[in-house]
Formats: C-alpha cells, sequence, structure tokens
C-alpha cells in the first residue's frame, strides 16, 4: 500500500507541476515587479485607525442626539396641557400627526434609506390598540410636531443621518424624514416601547423574577392569559437584564431548566417562553412559597447578576393572604426589592390584598381581564422604573448604542444611539418636578456604514476586522450573517459562537470587555466558508477600545497576509490620458479574448461609485466594460487601489496562459479545467468551454477553495458538494470534477506573502480508473492479473474490487475517489454515509477528530402548532351533577369555563399565532432556530495504520495512510462480508437543537460587563443599594476605582441608575404617594386603549 501512497502522490505532484503553474506565477510576479508595491499591514496602526473612525461617525450621531432630546423636554416643558382637545380633521396638527395617511406627500427614492422619503415632514406611528383621538395622544402629537425642526436642523449639519425618532412613553413614535409606514399583510403589532433600543433606553439593568400561580383555581381562559402574559414580560427585558420564571401552588419549582437568574437575552428568553407553555393548573394558592422562592432568588450572591433593579413580578388570579412577615423578613425595612402584582382574567375576588402587596413594596398593581390588556399592562411597569433615572438627572442621562438589530423600517441591520428623555414639569409652584420619563429619541446608523470604514481587501481573504460590546455580541463580524430577524429581538450573536470557541479567544474576549488593548497570536480552529471543513490555522489577533462608546474593536491577520500587493501602472496612466479601457492588458478582460485567452471572472466589488453590482457575472463584466469606456484612469470616481489591481491580476493570469496553459493538451492528463484566482478579483479559467460547468464564486475571497489553499500547505482536494446522488448523466458528459489547488507563495526581500491561488479540476471518472491503476501492481504497460487464494501475487484495488474497497477521502470526511464504479456517483458525500463501518474505526483510530459547535443564525420552517406534550391543559370540565345544580351555573367555575369556550372561539389564532407570524413579514414563514453543525478534520494519526473491525464473525481489515502533501487520507479495506458491522453511523449534517436541549442551554457561563459581581464587596454593595438616594449613573466608565464604588465588581463598567428615593410625599393606602398616583393616571389613560382598563393601586 506504501508503494501505492507513492505513486498517487509523485501523480498528482507531476499533473500540479505541469499545469499548476505555480512556479511559473511565481516567475511572472518577479519579472513583472516594477509594476507593483509590497505594502504592509501593520495591525496595531490599522486597528487603531479604524476604531478612530468609529469614533466619529458615532460622535457626530451623538451630538445630533443630545440636540433631539435637549429639544424634546423644553418643547414638552413650555406646552401647555389641553384637557379639551379635539380630533379635528380639519387640523393641520392632526393631519400631520394622527392622520398622516390622509396627506397627499410626494416621496423619492433615497438609496441611503433604501426606501421612498419626503425631507419636509417627519411621520408619526400609533400602535393599534391605542385610541388615536385620546386627550393624551393629542396633546402628545401637538408638542412633538415641534420636533420636526430639530430633525431638519440636525440633517442639515450631518447630511449621514438616517432614521431619527421620538418613542413616546405614551407608543407615539414621531421619525424623520417621512416615509409611509410599511404595514404587515396581518396585524400590526408595532409598538415602539416594545422595540429594543427603546427598552434599553427607558430603564437601568434590572433583576427580575416571575412567579405565576398555576394553582387549581387558574384554569381555561386565565391560564392562557398569564401564558401570554409571561411571554409579553419577557420581551420587555433586554441583555443588560436578568430573570427566573416559577410557578407556585402549595409550593415554588422554576418553569424550566434554570435554578437561578439568567441574562435576559434571546436564548434564554426562548427557553423559559417554551417551559412556560407547559404550566399546568393545579393544587391551592400559596403565595408564601411563591415570594420565598423569589426574594431567595435575589438574594443569591454566588450567580452574575444586573445587581440594580430588584423585582418580583406576580400573575394569579386572586387571593386573601398578604403574606406580610415574608416581606418583614426579606425586603422591610429598605424595600430594595419592588413588587408588581399582576390580576389575571375576570373574575369576583377581592384584589385588596394584591393592591396592598405592590404598594407596600414600592410596585405597582395592574388587571389583565382580556386580551387587549396584556400588551399595555406588561410594560407600565417601566414608568416605576424610570423615575430614580430621572431624579438622578445628567448623571442617568448617558447615550447608549444598542446590540444590532433589524430596522423595521427596511434599512436592514442597524444599532441605534438612544438618550432618555425626562419630564422636566412640576405639578404646582414650588414643588417636586415629575419623576416620569417622556420618552427615548434613537438615530440610527445602519451597519453597513460602520464596515465601510473598515479595511476590505488590504487584509486578504481570511484577514478581517471585528467588533464586539459589554456582553460580547458582536457588531461587526464577517460571520454575522443571520439568516431570518425578527424586528422583536435584537441580532445576537456571542463572539464565541461567531468563531469557534477555545480558551484564547475567550481571554480576547475577556480583555476587549474590560475595555484593554493587547494582541496575541495563538493557534486556532476556523470553519470552512461552506461549513464543511475544519482547519487549524495561526491567527494573529489585535484589539483596542472605541473610545466614546460600549464597542471594542478587533484584527485578525493571518501571518501570510502581513503583506500585500499594491499596483503601480502609474508610467501607463501617464502614457494614456484617454479611457481605461485603452490600458494595456484591459485587452483580456473582453470577451473577445477568452477563446484563446480562457474565461475572465471578475469579483463583483465597488470599483467605482456608478458600477451597479450583479449576481450575473456576465452582466457586471459588461457593466463594467462598458463603464471603464468613459472613465480615465486616474477618476475620483473609482477606487484606484482596485482598479488598478485588477487590471495588473488580469495580465498576469494572461501571461500564464500564454507560457503554460495554452501549449498543453489537458485531456492526456484528463483534466476538465486549469485556473487561477488572485487577491485582485480575478478568476482565470481555462479553456474557455470550462467556464459553463465553473460554479465558484466569482469572488475568491468569498470561495472555499480559495480560503482554504491560503491556510493549508500542499495540495487542497475538494469533491463536488452534494446532498444527493450524481446522475449519470452528469458523469458521461464530464461535467462533474474535482477540484485540486494550491497557494501560490511569494517571497519578495524577504517579505512572504500569498497572492493568488492556482489548480485544476480532474475529471472525476477518468481519474476513478486512474486511481485504479495507481493502486494495483502493474505499470500502464503491464496488463492486470487477477489474485486468488492460490495465487502468489499481491491483491490490488483495480482486479480485486470484488474483494477490496480503495477509497480517497479528505480531511473533512468526504468521499474523492473510489475502486468501486457504484460509488462514483457519491462522491461528494459524507463517508460515513457510503461505508458507516470503515468510517467509524477511522475516527475511533484517531485519524479523525470530531468538533460540533452551534448556529445561532440559523433559520427553520415553522413547525405545526398541536398540543404541548400529553400533559392536562388545566381546564375544568363539570360534572352532570354540576349542570344540573342551579347555584353551580352562578359560580366563577361556571364563568371561568364560558369564559374559556368564548373567547377560545374567538382568539384561538391570537393565542397560538407568533407576534412575528402576526406582522405577516418573512418571519411567517420561517423563524431564527438553533442548529447543531458537526465537523470532522484530520486527528493526530500521520503514519501508515493497520486496523481490524472487530464485528465477531465479520471481521475486517483495512490499513489507512495519509499522502503526504495533500488533504486525503488513503484507506483500503477489505469489503464487509455481512451487515452486522453497519451498527455504528456518524453524522455530518445539521441538526436542529431545541431551546430545552441541555447541550443548548447549559452553556459555560460568558462573563460580561453587564451584571458582573464582586463578591467580596456584595454586602457593602447590598447596603449602598438600599439607601435612600442611590449614586450609581449610568454612565460606561472604565474607571475602575469608580466602577467599584458605584456597586458592581473592580472588573465592570456599569449601566445602572440610581435607586428610587424613600417617598416623601403624604401616602394614601398602602403608603402610595397621592400626588405620584395623580401623575401617572393621566400618562396611563392613552396607553389602555379601546379595550383596556385603568389600574388599581399606586406606584
Amino acid at each position: 500500500m506504501q508503494h501505492w501512497a507513492r505513486r498517487l502522490e509523485q501523480e498528482i505532484e507531476g499533473v500540479m507541476r505541469i499545469f499548476g503553474g505555480v512556479q511559473q506565477l511565481r516567475e511572472i510576479y518577479k519579472d513583472n515587479r516594477n509594476l507593483f508595491e509590497v505594502q504592509e499591514n501593520e495591525p496595531q496602526k490599522l486597528v487603531e485607525k479604524v476604531a478612530g473612525d468609529i469614533e466619529s461617525l458615532l460622535a457626530r450621531k451623538v451630538q445630533a442626539l443630545k440636540r433631539l432630546a435637549d429639544a424634546a423636554e423644553n418643547f414638552q416643558k413650555a406646552h401647555r396641557w389641553q384637557d379639551n382637545i379635539k380630533d379635528d380633521p380639519e387640523s393641520e396638527d392632526v393631519e400631520r400627526g394622527s392622520k398622516a395617511s390622509t396627506l397627499r406627500l410626494d416621496f423619492v427614492e433615497d438609496p441611503n434609506f433604501k426606501n421612498k422619503v419626503n425631507y419636509s415632514y417627519a411621520a408619526v406611528q400609533i400602535p393599534t390598540d391605542i385610541y388615536k383621538g385620546s386627550t393624551v395622544i393629542l396633546n402628545e402629537l401637538n408638542w412633538t410636531e415641534a420636533l420636526e425642526n430639530v430633525f431638519m436642523e440636525n440633517r442639515r449639519q450631518d447630511p449621514t443621518l438616517l432614521w431619527q425618532v421620538f418613542g413616546s412613553a405614551t407608543g407615539v413614535t414621531r421619525y424623520y424624514p417621512a416615509t409611509p409606514w410599511r404595514a404587515p399583510k396581518k396585524i400590526d403589532l408595532y409598538d415602539v416601547r416594545r422595540r429594543p433600543w427603546y427598552i434599553q433606553g427607558a430603564s437601568s439593568p434590572k433583576d427580575m423574577v416571575i412567579i405565576v400561580d398555576v394553582s387549581g383555581s387558574v384554569s381555561g381562559l386565565t391560564l392562557k392569559l398569564m401564558k401570554t402574559s409571561v411571554c409579553e414580560m419577557l420581551d420587555t427585558l433586554s441583555d443588560d437584564d436578568y430573570v427566573n420564571v416559577a410557578s407556585f401552588n402549595e409550593k415554588a419549582q422554576p418553569v424550566s431548566c434554570f435554578t437561578h437568574l439568567v441574562q435576559a437575552n434571546v436564548r434564554n428568553k426562548k427557553v423559559f417562553k417554551e417551559a412556560v407553555q407547559g404550566m399546568v393548573a393545579k393544587g391551592t394558592t400559596g403565595y408564601k412559597a411563591g415570594f420565598e422562592y423569589a426574594f431567595d432568588q435575589l438574594q443569591n450572591s454566588n450567580i452574575t447578576r444586573a445587581n440594580c433593579n430588584k423585582m418580583i413580578m406576580m400573575f394569579t388570579d386572586g387571593g386573601e393572604d398578604r403574606v406580610q412577615d415574608v416581606f418583614e423578613k426579606y425586603n422591610w425595612p429598605n424595600r430594595t426589592v419592588r413588587v408588581f402584582t399582576f390580576s389575571v382574567g375576570q373574575h369576583n375576588y377581592d384584589v385588596t390584598p394584591l393592591q396592598w402587596m405592590a404598594c407596600a413594596n414600592k410596585g405597582y398593581y395592574f388587571e389583565i381581564p382580556s386580551i387587549g390588556a396584556i400588551r399595555i399592562n406588561t410594560q407600565e411597569y417601566l414608568d416605576v422604573l424610570g423615575r430614580p433615572m430621572v431624579l438622578a438627572g445628567k448623571e442617568a442621562k448617558q447615550v447608549q448604542w444598542t446590540n444590532v438589530y433589524e430596522d423595521a423600517l427596511g434599512l436592514g441591520l442597524v444599532v441605534t444611539g438612544m438618550l432618555p428623555v425626562f419630564n422636566l414639569t412640576q405639578d404646582g409652584p414650588g414643588e417636586k418636578k415629575n419623576q416620569l420619563i417622556l420618552g427615548v429619541t434613537g438615530i440610527d446608523v445602519a451597519l453597513n456604514d460602520i464596515k465601510r470604514l473598515t479595511p476590505n481587501y488590504t487584509l486578504g481573504a481570511n484577514g478581517y476586522v471585528f467588533a464586539i460590546d459589554l456582553n460580547g455580541y458582536v457588531l461587526l463580524h464577517p460571520n454575522l450573517r443571520p439568516q431570518t430577524t425578527n424586528f422583536r429581538e435584537p441580532v445576537t450573536l456571542d463572539f464565541l459562537d461567531a468563531e469557534l470557541e477555545d480558551e484564547n479567544k475567550e481571554a480576547i474576549r475577556r480583555s476587549m470587555i474590560d475595555g484593554h488593548q493587547g494582541d496575541r497570536q495563538i493557534r486556532t480552529l476556523v470553519k470552512s466558508l461552506d461549513e464543511r471543513y475544519i482547519d487549524e490555522v495561526t491567527r494573529d489577533y489585535t484589539w483596542v477600545p472605541v473610545r466614546g462608546t460600549n464597542y471594542s474593536l478587533g484584527l485578525v491577520l493571518p501571518p501570510y497576509s502581513t503583506f500585500y500587493l499594491q499596483a503601480n501602472l502609474s508610467d501607463q496612466i501617464l502614457q494614456v490620458k484617454l479611457p481605461i479601457s485603452r490600458l494595456k492588458d484591459f485587452e483580456f478582460l473582453l470577451p473577445s479574448s477568452f477563446e484563446s485567452e480562457g474565461h475572465v471572472f471578475i469579483a463583483p466589488r465597488e470599483y467605482c461609485k456608478d458600477l451597479n453590482a450583479s449576481d450575473n457575472n456576465t452582466e457586471f463584466l459588461k457593466t463594467f466594460i462598458e463603464l471603464m469606456e468613459k472613465v480615465t484612469p486616474d477618476s475620483k470616481q473609482c477606487n484606484n487601489f482596485l482598479l488598478h489591481n485588477l487590471i495588473l491580476d488580469t495580465g498576469l493570469t494572461q501571461q500564464l496562459v500564454e507560457r503554460v496553459w495554452r501549449d498543453q493538451d489537458l485531456n492526456t492528463y484528463s483534466l476538465l479545467a486549469v485556473f487561477a484566482a488572485t487577491d485582485g478579483g480575478i478568476t482565470r479559467v481555462f479553456p474557455n468551454k470550462a467556464a459553463e460547468d465553473w460554479t465558484e464564486d466569482p469572488e475568491p475571497f468569498n470561495a472555499s477553495f480559495y480560503r482554504r489553499s491560503l491556510d493549508n500547505q500542499g495540495y487542497v482536494f475538494q469533491p463536488p458538494h452534494q446532498d444527493t446522488l450524481l446522475r449519470p448523466l452528469e458523469l458521461e458528459n464530464d461535467t462533474v470534477g474535482v477540484l485540486v489547488s494550491t497557494a501560490v507563495e511569494l517571497s519578495l526581500g524577504g517579505r512572504t506573502l500569498r497572492p493568488a491561488v492556482v489548480g485544476v479540476k480532474l475529471d472525476l471518472e477518468a481519474w476513478a480508473e486512474k486511481f485504479k491503476v495507481l493502486a494495483s501492481n502493474r505499470t500502464h504497460q503491464d496488463r492486470p492479473q487477477k489474485c486468488g487464494p492460490s495465487s502468489h501475487c499481491e491483491m490490488d484495488c483495480e482486479v480485486n474490487n470484488e474483494d477490496l474497497l480503495c477509497v480517497l477521502i479528505d480531511d473533512g470526511g468526504f468521499l474523492v475517489l473510489s475502486n468501486q464504479n457504484h460509488q462514483w456517483d457519491q462522491v461528494g458525500r459524507f463517508f460515513s454515509e457510503v461505508d458507516a463501518n470503515l468510517m467509524l474505526a477511522l475516527y475511533n483510530n484517531s485519524f479523525y477528530t470530531r468538533k460540533e459547535s452551534f448556529d445561532y443564525q440559523a433559520a427553520c420552517a415553522p413547525q405545526a402548532p398541536g398540543n404541548l406534550g400529553a400533559a392536562p391543559r388545566g381546564v375544568f370540565v363539570p360534572t352532570i351533577a354540576d349542570v344540573l345544580n342551579l347555584a353551580w351555573w352562578t359560580s366563577a367555575a361556571a364563568w371561568s369555563l364560558f369564559q374559556q369556550l368564548l373567547y377560545g372561539l374567538i382568539y384561538h389564532s391570537w393565542f397560538q399565532a407568533d407576534p412575528a407570524e402576526a406582522e405577516g413579514g418573512a418571519e411567517a414563514r420561517e423563524s431564527s432556530c438553533v442548529m447543531k453543525q458537526t465537523q470532522y478534520y484530520f486527528g493526530s494519526v500521520n503514519a501508515s495504520y493497520n486496523a481490524i473491525i472487530d464485528c465477531g464473525n465479520c471481521s475486517r481489515l483495512f490499513h489507512a495512510q495519509r499522502l503526504t502533501n495533500t488533504n486525503l487520507l488513503f484507506v483500503v479495506a477489505e469489503k464487509p462480508l455481512c451487515s452486522q458491522c453497519e451498527a455504528g453511523r456518524l453524522l455530518q449534517k445539521e441538526t436542529h437543537s431545541f431551546p430545552s436541549s441541555p447541550m443548548f442551554v447549559h452553556r459555560f457561563p460568558r462573563l460580561s460587563k453587564i451584571g458582573e459581581d464582586d463578591q467580596e464587596n456584595y454586602n457593602s454593595q447590598h447596603t449602598l443599594l438600599s439607601l435612600p438616594t442611590g449614586a450609581s449613573g449610568r454612565t460606561v466608565s472604565r474607571d475602575l476605582s469608580r466602577a467599584r464604588a458605584l456597586g458592581p465588581g473592580p472588573a465592570t463598567r456599569p449601566r445602572s441608575a440610581p435607586r428610587d428615593p424613600a417617598p416623601s410625599q403624604p401616602t394614601g393606602s398602602g403608603g402610595c404617594p397621592r400626588a405620584v398616583v395623580q401623575r401617572l393616571v393621566r400618562a396611563r389613560a392613552s396607553r389602555r386603549g379601546r379595550t383596556g382598563t385603568r389600574p388599581r393601586g399606586g406606584p
């Protein structure tokens, strides 16, 4: 077998030496040394420059944001409240506000907004469940109209501004410039108060425990309302918050596998939402058990948490117990934990105990009698949490930046800078200011605008820039590619999920979160672009903080990308003042030259401003050539670096055709094509007809073969990617080939770089035959001799193919070649699907190593709704005796059953439908999900190896050996004699990972700035947070001594807000300040909607 392996290695080496042209292209570069310069990437300078550019970009937005927030506070303060304001159809204010759809505006297409806009007006959106003609809404529209002039002035000072928005606490959204609202196909559930940027800007970090009454009286509609209410409550939390959910009757227990507070990120909230749907009503109500569980959760000092606002949210249908002893034990006299109570369903219970519990613990009481009240009342508590921020004034008024999320108006992925707007009015002369947040101002920054500040093509195919926030979520990363986005959720991809996690990357992430700068060279694993392969590579990481923001910026470079080529065509440019199409070498881009010089694919890059991108490379090339007929070489509208490098590489690859390819007969060596791809964006395929079957990406940086060749020494084989069997017709027509590629490494003046990749495309069928000959005991002239038990010769892969299985498998475990004709249509498939027994043996003998990871950006088709398991539905079913009893018909049980039947008929789809589906977007067809990916790569075994697969009476002998200077494993094995060996099967395809899976939930806890806790100082912090006047602001501070004084531990940058001071006003029943009650009632009235009711109780 070693002899066969050497023959295979020699054949591959010979073909690549003759046709690949590595040495010849290397000489071509040296011969044309005067046409380019070698430039150096200096990581520290690069990353500092990009960080400075991002800082400047965001700083301009911050100034506009502050002007907008200050103006909003002053406009509202100067506004005179009108109790008798009318919804007058003739009023200009109303038409431009609540009835904007009646205005006939002219909209113009603006590529910056990807939308039609009108810069003369702002537009208004009001949620569908809010009455547009209410007094509060009309007053809100009245005073916010003055913001239009501020919007316009901001745009005058910074024309690059995108959406400017004021989101009001009443639900009104005023945004500029005006654009027609993108109404969904079904129900419009948009409410600005549920947007990620509003939630983060309207409150400070919080620890929340949600406890749900699941006693026997909670049945039917009430239980459904509770489940939906809890899910809506979870949607009011951001990544700065920590949460747990528990159910209680006589005992309390968590609804999910989480036994303590966890970060309220998208993944964890999905776990809670799924678990809540499985709650079943039974037993008796035990408030004491529920509250004791909640307080124990909040007092657990051994976990990561926000350690700022603490609160308990209780959902129940009613009860008599006030559990005063529990509050005396855990919460009084400091009242560091707020208690909010929610009475769910329609019943005749006394709600006084629920009101008392909320008011006695600085919370609020709400009623949720029906579906329409859920969304309104589950977000009302944010008003209460906003009061400490208002009292703190400028300390709490700091600009924050959100996670990445999908813009509702079509901008794509954005981040938003937001600033809270405070109510500066007073109830009367000499009285204190109101303690309400008016809303949040926001200004969007498109992710693409930030990406434009980063170097693209000078870093090479495998170099990139990335940025993360204080939670470790990526702002920029080439692997940030969500397959589907939900308007209600931010796009949260952790840096350690964007890449393959290891200890070095954990340390880098930790340092970036801490706001440090540094650099480190590491050996790490990277996933190929097509997610089929794993490569072990060397990477240099460099990172710095972006001052004035929540972000930290990093740069990743392979060692071979330290230097890059920059074309120097100055002599040609000086000689040619005509259009660039007259430059030397440009003629080889013209289709008329393809027949003799090979087909040229050009990367669809932004060479010039007027060049429109196209997925059809033929059309793109045609458009490019037409533009070059008009553009001079030194034109300011073109990127000279990209354009000149493209023309340089066109000429260099044409010389490769002239020196090597044109005079060779590809059929002699059974080659379908030869090719070269370059950093400059050229892919030249020879001969021209081979381009018809060329399926690789015309952008070399997006081609898997290109990127893998740069990262690997030697020859990289890539079989065709297929999930189904190859069709026989494709094999017969010689359209199926195996790519073999290798990088061209240059050494110029001691500087090493890899500016190109060359390769060949093997004819699959012809090379399968050649493989059998090379793995045999004959030369090309010998006639095959079959060996049997009585003969003295050795068996081989050609004549003994009925007894021996001989295969070439690549480093990912995919079949490349086989001596079995019936396996030719399986080339490119994972070998476990071809011979599960043999692949398992290779894995068990360390020829392959398995790597599992999770894709958190996958999209899955929606599952058909059905019952959530076999658990009882918690519906009360009356007996015959009950029905015949007249008294029963007047009981609460009968009323509950009637509600269930009635509302079940009317609102069944509302309970079942996902909010994204109700909005009728793409999410109605597919939703985000988690997929587990499994890849294989070569293990530690490099030498040849013999082993026996022991299957009892069906043992198999196999021999395996790595082929030198390739990514291939040569395996010879006995054919299986029986089916007993077909037991184990390794899986390589993606599989759906459900949120409740232990692999999904119990991840290693990753540290983030938000919510870290210094355990040594916990007791002193707890005392500080319970003082009447807190001192921590929302400033993102890098001063560790200040951070330590403000509460969280020495390694934190808090986004916390001051505690709410103890009430000093006269109080009503239950200790609720009367003045605050009166102030809140007016604001709350606008959010009740047509079906809502006024909540009872006090703050």
